[in-house]
């Protein structure tokens, strides 16, 4: 699997398995925070872009493999 072609809504929901929650929503982009003060953005567009989803990994703090587990 790689980081190609996933909706918004598969990425709301791999971040809500590992903790993240929706704290609100700015136009087309929801807010995700985790309690210990993470956070990152995910647009509301299908698919989101490969350079997009990197950045959300990346501000998750896991490894594109670690995050592709909960895809």
């Amino acid at each position: 699997m790689s980081l190609r072609n996933h909706s918004w809504r598969e990425v709301v929901k791999a971040l809500s398995k590992l903790g993240f929650v929706a704290k609100r929503q700015s136009g087309s982009h929801i807010i995700m925070e985790h309690s210990d003060g993470r956070w990152t953005v995910v647009p509301r567009h299908d698919p989101i872009k490969m350079a997009t989803l990197k950045s959300i990994v990346e501000d998750t703090g896991l490894t594109e493999k670690e995050f592709l587990k909960r895809l």
